[in-house]
């Protein structure tokens, strides 16, 4: 959902201030012809309404924007936005809402009203906590909210059964938040380059994962339950603080088969070791 700057949508062009509501009727478009103006920068890509205001230098959202109910894929992207405003909850058929590379503090408590929201992607931003009502987005198959301040998720977010890859990496997490071993569909879940020193038995809830990737913390030993995932194809533990592992990692079968070539090894007992993988999400 990428785009190039446009030099013929600026800043300038997509919204009105609010500094300049209230001022004569000449002055700007009426609500009505300036969402008419966004709308002609949508496409329709593979059966989806899609507009991208990516890389625009925007620092807040045109009002108008909220408008067009009908946009289904939504890429705000490396722009300079502080913050959402509570009408995007107006957009109720969006599928994939790209925020990455903004200055987002905070989303809005509305982000419950996407009930049909499949990808949302959050990372790179300034988030230092992730609101209750994410929980509702119940529908969302990809979430990243890589790259942020995050210590942790709420309870809510233990309904997201449809979920199948969660990016949490790059944060300030200290223990996996409880509710992510009720995503019993995760396929895919990284954890790199957080604060865990320990992952609890509960692991072995996610018996459909297939990916694990926890590099880059403090983490000191491996549960015995994590031999349970007969699923796992990749577990990365690199650069941890590892004294050893449990024996009966030998029974996960699928390590070192998977397509990407990446692979997990034994050695005597005390060690893993895997190749690093391109799991960027």
């Amino acid at each position: 959902m990428g785009g190039k700057q446009s030099r013929s949508f600026s800043n300038n062009e997509v919204g009105v201030r609010q500094s300049r509501k209230g001022s004569g009727k000449d002055e700007q478009p009426s609500l009505s012809s300036a969402a008419e103006r966004i709308r002609r920068h949508a496409t329709v890509h593979f059966g989806y309404s899609t507009l991208s205001l990516a890389m625009r230098g925007l620092d807040v959202t045109p009002s108008e924007l909220w408008e067009l109910r009908e946009v289904q894929k939504l890429n705000l992207s490396m722009n300079c936005l502080c913050s959402l405003p509570p009408a995007l909850g107006a957009l109720d058929n969006l599928v994939i809402l790209n925020l990455w590379g903004n200055n987002l503090s905070s989303l809005p408590a509305e982000i419950s009203l996407l009930k049909k929201l499949r990808v949302l992607f959050a990372c790179r931003n300034r988030l230092s906590e992730v609101p209750e009502e994410l929980g509702s987005c119940t529908c969302l198959e990809v979430l990243s909210l890589a790259n942020n301040q995050i210590t942790g998720l709420p309870g809510s977010m233990a309904a997201m059964h449809n979920l199948t890859k969660l990016n949490l990496s790059h944060n300030r997490i200290a223990h996996i938040p409880t509710c992510v071993y009720s995503m019993k569909g995760l396929v895919f879940l990284q954890l790199a380059c957080n604060r865990l020193e320990t992952i609890a038995d509960q692991i072995q809830d996610l018996v459909n994962l297939k990916i694990l990737i926890v590099e880059g913390n403090s983490i000191h030993t491996l549960p015995k339950t994590l031999c349970f995932l007969v699923s796992l194809e990749l577990l990365n533990v690199d650069f941890n603080d590892l004294q050893n592992v449990p024996m009966e990692l030998y029974l996960l079968s699928r390590l070192g088969r998977s397509e990407r070539g990446c692979r997990a090894q034994l050695l005597g007992g005390r060690r893993v070791l895997s190749h690093k993988p391109n799991a960027a999400m």
